[in-house]
């Protein structure tokens, strides 16, 4: 194996542990946080590296530590590439000020970006992943779905044999076409999860769709259109698609039942909302709506009150 050590430098204010708490609950194969240490095993170039990173600055002078691991060497150029994966993963490059700007205009937020300020919304290395993740997590719970996506990973991903630890890579859209339907549905898909998945990995892999174009285009209207195109694809699932692996800070999931009932809690004392209220409550939020939304489950699942 072949390990190697990179400084990474973010815009401030950047809080890492913060930003990496999400996944402290995640599989130790798949991607953790554990220790103050974030692992994942990342494709560059079609090399499988395994990343460790860990904070070496604070929060208004952050600074990373990542320690690259491989089977061969790295070229000057797959290194780069490798930092540009992690600075997508975390957004190491966004500038949070002018979302903290806008967010003064509503008290509750002002409050809550205050409790949380360094937080970064995390991204999918693909757009690919976050479809796959989006569809599997259709109308149950999170707990759940997120035990069909660690089946998925395992099932088809590659992986990176580390120290004695088995590592696995979000399988490529290739994998998952090459597979069976039946295959793919032992992962404890729906019948028609398990369709919409296999056909738009088979798009993919035949050429026929591309996805992350969807990065470069401005109008969010204009992606919801085209996803919606999509079997198995509407409106909730583009929107959090978008936020996931777009940075499309504007897309609001205000479909989302969990989403509804956290803006509640911290708007509406817990009572019931719809949708339509939902993003009147998101307005003063600008074209940060899908940012403050995370914001939001953050601060409820860290139990922070206003």
């Amino acid at each position: 194996m072949f390990a190697q050590k990179v400084m990474l430098k973010t815009v401030p204010p950047f809080s890492f542990d913060l930003s990496a708490k999400i996944f402290s609950h995640g599989d130790k194969q798949i991607r953790t946080y554990e220790d103050g240490k974030f692992a994942q095993l990342i494709r560059v170039d079609g090399k499988l590296v395994h990343v460790g990173l860990t904070s070496k600055g604070t929060l208004d002078k952050p600074k990373l530590q990542a320690e690259l691991t491989s089977n061969e060497p790295l070229s000057a150029a797959e290194n780069e590439n490798a930092q540009k994966i992690i600075n997508l993963l975390f957004n190491l490059d966004f500038d949070s000020a002018v979302f903290y700007k806008t967010a003064q205009k509503d008290p509750i937020m002002t409050k809550i970006t205050q409790r949380l300020r360094g937080l970064r919304s995390p991204t999918t290395q693909t757009v690919y992943e976050a479809l796959v993740d989006s569809i599997a997590e259709q109308q149950i719970s999170l707990k759940v779905a997120n035990s069909l996506e660690r089946k998925i990973i395992k099932k088809f991903g590659d992986t990176l044999n580390v120290s004695g630890t088995v590592y696995y890579e979000y399988p490529t859209p290739q994998q998952i076409a090459e597979g069976t339907f039946e295959e793919l549905r032992s992962c404890g898909l729906s019948q028609r999860k398990t369709e919409y998945i296999h056909q738009i990995s088979t798009l993919i892999a035949e050429g026929k769709l591309d996805l992350e174009k969807f990065k470069k285009y401005k109008n969010p209207d204009e992606i919801i259109k085209e996803m919606d195109d999509l079997k198995g694809v509407g409106v909730w699932t583009a929107e959090l698609t978008m936020l996931r692996s777009m940075q499309k800070w504007d897309a609001f999931p205000a479909d989302d039942l969990g989403l509804r009932r956290t803006i509640a809690n911290y708007y509406r004392n817990g009572k019931k909302i719809k949708s339509t209220e939902a993003r009147k409550i998101a307005e003063p939020w600008g074209k940060w709506k899908g940012l403050a939304a995370y914001y939001l489950v953050v601060a409820e699942t860290l139990e922070i009150t206003v």
